[in-house]
């Protein structure tokens, strides 16, 4: 089953590329019919799993996935889920 990664450590200190990074992974899903997105925050202070988690949480975004998933072992991952 293929999956898109997103690594969000590269670009934590700048707020635009990271809603650019993230728009475009979900884009990419729904084009590509690609059930499972898996962003990875990471551990740190945790301020950049709180943009995510914003990002998230807007109602256009909120629309077009089915669930969201917290990595059990890994709490700088997090796993977003599409049906179609």
């Amino acid at each position: 089953m293929a999956r898109i990664k997103v690594d969000l450590h590269p670009i934590y200190n700048n707020s635009d590329a990271i809603d650019k990074a993230l728009q475009q992974a979900f884009d990419e899903a729904i084009d590509k019919k690609i059930r499972e997105v898996e962003i990875i925050p990471g551990k740190g202070s945790g301020q950049l799993r709180k943009k995510v988690e914003r990002f998230l949480q807007q109602p256009h975004i909120k629309k077009q996935y089915h669930r969201i998933e917290n990595d059990s072992r890994n709490f700088g991952r997090l796993f977003i889920y599409f049906k179609y």
